[in-house]
């Protein structure tokens, strides 16, 4: 697994490069300070996945994520961050990112994160995931109105289920149907919800109260 590790801290970088290069079957190709050198990275190596961090100079986090969902759809982003709040991870998730840590995470951590992000699957931070439920608790329940984005009832469930980080294969297995049954309705509800991955449907299903 090849990865880019993005963080304007230097020393933060450096012990974030050396957690990686430890992890088995992970090559770091690049470790950079900022935004644009991470576009420029993603560019040059073509990753598997980015670690990256949000507030940084000359292009921030959000912005560069934005840019490589975008434009290179075979590298995904894990988020590594100090920011927990509901704007940070909001806008992280809709701008692409599958995975969400805080930077209190260890080795084991970032290990699951990376290899979950690897195979196209979300994994959020524990306190993040929190912050996604308590905002989703604000909201009204799915069941007290009309599904947004005429989602029908099966698709809103394999929502939830993706919300709760499955993969296609465990939502399959939870629902009793079969993996080429889900991955229909996962397209179906990337398209009625405008999501690009995984991680856009989860911060839609949490902003629309389905989490």
């Amino acid at each position: 697994m090849k990865v880019v590790i993005v963080d304007d801290q230097t020393i933060v970088r450096d012990g974030l490069v050396t957690i990686c290069e430890r992890l088995p079957d992970v090559e770091v190709v690049a470790a950079v300070g900022d935004g644009r050198q991470a576009l420029a990275a993603v560019a040059e190596h073509s990753p598997d996945v980015v670690l990256m961090d949000l507030r940084m100079p000359h292009m921030d986090g959000i912005e560069a994520t934005r840019h490589i969902t975008m434009d290179h759809p075979g590298t995904h982003v894990v988020v590594l961050t100090t920011f927990v709040d509901d704007e940070s991870i909001n806008a992280a998730l809709t701008a692409g990112a599958l995975g969400y840590l805080t930077k209190e995470a260890g080795r084991e951590d970032v290990d699951r994160a990376l290899r979950a992000a690897a195979r196209g699957q979300a994994l959020l931070d524990p306190a993040v995931h929190a912050r996604l439920v308590a905002l989703a608790r604000q909201q009204p329940t799915a069941g007290s109105r009309e599904l947004p984005a005429g989602l029908t009832a099966r698709e809103a469930e394999v929502l939830l289920c993706m919300a709760k980080g499955l993969s296609n294969r465990e939502i399959a297995r939870s629902l009793f149907v079969s993996e080429a049954t889900v991955k229909t309705h996962v397209n179906r509800v990337f398209a009625k919800t405008g999501s690009r991955d995984r991680g856009q449907a989860i911060a839609y299903a949490h902003r629309h109260g389905l989490g």
